[in-house]
């Protein structure tokens, strides 16, 4: 497994900050955009990207949740601080300083014994196979984003 995909914890923080830059971007755009009204350009790369990182940030959150066996009210927080810009940041500092990012995957050395735990647990250690369906997982939510449209008009 690539050095970047052997932690929790390295993961997690990589796809919250990743998550907060392009947060930045779209408001940047967004200011362009709104209140100058010199370009929307800002508004329509940030926007794609932010959106694609946003999902990441989701998919990353539900799998870390699963391997650490956070409770739900934990990942429904993990999950909500990607709505308010830059509070991924804050969550991701509060999960390591609470001991939820671990150095490692726990499937890996564990057992599944949860249901949801034993495709992880596969997926895992089959990484290439796990890359794959993670990037294969954050297209077709994003596909399906795009169909649905913007959040709001």
């Amino acid at each position: 497994m690539s050095a970047l995909l052997r932690s929790p914890s390295r993961v997690y923080r990589i796809v919250a900050t990743a998550e907060a830059v392009t947060w930045a971007g779209l408001l940047s755009g967004m200011f362009l955009k709104y209140v100058t009204e010199t370009t929307d350009l800002g508004v329509s790369i940030f926007g794609m990207l932010h959106g694609i990182v946003f999902i990441s940030y989701c998919v990353t959150t539900t799998v870390v949740a699963i391997d650490q066996r956070w409770s739900i009210g934990r990942l429904v927080a993990g999950l909500a601080s990607s709505i308010p810009p830059f509070l991924t940041l804050w969550f991701e500092r509060y999960a390591e300083r609470r001991g939820l990012l671990a150095p490692t995957w726990r499937l890996l050395d564990e057992a599944p014994v949860r249901p949801l735990e034993r495709p992880l647990a596969w997926l895992l250690r089959n990484p290439v196979r796990g890359l794959a369906t993670g990037v294969a997982s954050v297209a077709a939510l994003t596909v399906v984003a795009l169909i649905a449209g913007p959040p709001v008009g």
